[in-house]
């Protein structure tokens, strides 16, 4: 039996905050895969090493946790005032799926010099020394996102003394800017998808929790962490190793999202893993951090766990940094009371890796909530660029 060889793709392996994936120019994908359809879904499973029902994603670049089981697809924009189109996908682990229903907010970081390493970005743009600005569309949601690189000699500075909690070590600072990230829809009044800071979301054969429904950065469903019956101090072990624990919360999330209106049933949720996303808060408190850093209740304002792909992520997607942000502004929100309440512009949270803070710009108008801008810093690296392999029939 004849098979065919394997092909090889430019790629590029990065990480970007908390999260690393594989970075390709919309160009340089095979001419099948360029444009949406199951082609490149196929081929982008394949890079990663999806399916894999040894959720190891052995034979692919996947690290076999949702951090680390991402792809983007990055291309000239052709939207106005705009430089990158960047498409990001979220390849599923175990099973055969790539979601594309939202973004990943610490990939974010390395869009940018990415594009500006790729030439994908005018040489002009770019100066000598200091910091270029990258005009991003993300397509994926629709919205604009500001990347400021830094620059040095021409180049894209990597290195630096930022540091990450979540990321071992330093790098140069990524600062974005993630304009207007609520999803207000064809009414203009979707931030809180129900209308209210607040709702009562029922859960069949599970229970009935307070909880704040937001799209703001990712659709986002928080809760107390009193109310089911944590503390918000949880490291991934203490969620992760209990399979009816994450039952529950997935049960949450599908009835959260059809609440929310993303889906219409019960069922559609197996299909939109990476979103909507699900978090718990609680007021600030004392905590080791999942390497040994001890974490002061001065150091924080609230306390926050998330989970993403069916897991408790390590530290905290960026997506979900900017609906923290959002909604620890708007007075009420259970992430602005488990805050202390108030108004505030930042917030700086605990998660299991650390601390992080982020800013968030919000106004009422005729009774509505808008969010103008929300801010975070991140860090982004090339970990290893050329080319990746795959069977040339498996696509």
């Amino acid at each position: 039996m004849a098979f065919l060889p394997q092909i090889k793709i430019p790629a590029t392996y990065m990480r970007g905050g908390t999260s690393k994936g594989v970075f390709f120019r919309l160009q340089d994908l095979p001419e099948a895969a360029r444009q949406p359809g199951v082609a490149r879904d196929k081929l982008l499973m394949r890079v990663i090493g999806s399916p894999d029902p040894y959720g190891k994603q052995i034979d692919g670049l996947g690290g076999a946790t949702s951090s680390t089981s991402k792809t983007v697809i990055l291309s000239k924009s052709s939207k106005p005032d705009h430089d990158i189109d960047y498409l990001f996908g979220q390849v599923a682990i175990d099973k055969s799926l790539v979601d594309w229903s939202g973004n990943c907010g610490n990939l974010s970081a390395a869009v940018g010099p990415f594009a500006i390493a790729n030439g994908l970005l005018s040489p002009e743009r770019i100066p000598r020394d200091g910091l270029c600005t990258v005009r991003v569309w993300q397509a994926n949601i629709s919205k604009t996102i500001i990347a400021h690189v830094p620059i040095t000699n021409g180049q894209v500075q990597e290195t630096g003394d930022f540091e990450l909690d979540g990321v071992t070590f330093p790098a140069a600072e990524v600062q974005l800017e993630f304009l207007d990230p609520a999803d207000e829809g064809d009414d203009g009044g979707a931030m809180f998808p129900t209308g209210n800071l607040v709702d009562d979301l029922e859960v069949p054969n599970v229970g009935t929790f307070k909880a704040t429904l937001i799209n703001a950065g990712i659709p986002t469903i928080f809760l107390n962490a009193q109310d089911i019956g944590y503390t918000g101090t949880e490291l991934q072990s203490a969620i992760n190793s209990d399979p009816q624990a994450l039952k529950r919360f997935e049960t949450i999330r599908a009835w959260g999202a059809v609440k929310m209106g993303l889906i219409t049933e019960i069922a559609e949720a197996a299909t939109r893993q990476h979103t909507p996303k699900v978090a718990f808060v609680a007021p600030p408190c004392d905590y080791t951090a999942s390497n040994g850093k001890r974490v002061a209740v001065s150091d924080v304002d609230l306390l926050v766990r998330a989970l993403s792909m069916g897991q408790l992520h390590h530290a905290m997607m960026g997506t979900a940094a900017v609906a923290i942000g959002t909604a620890a502004a708007v007075p009420g929100t259970l992430v602005n009371l488990a805050a202390g309440g108030g108004m505030r512009n930042a917030v700086r949270f605990g998660h299991p890796s650390g601390t992080l803070r982020v800013g968030a710009e919000v106004r009422e108008e005729s009774g509505q909530w808008k969010v103008t801008k929300a801010l975070m810093s991140r860090s982004a690296r090339v970990l290893m660029e050329g080319f990746v392999r795959i069977p040339g029939d498996r696509f």
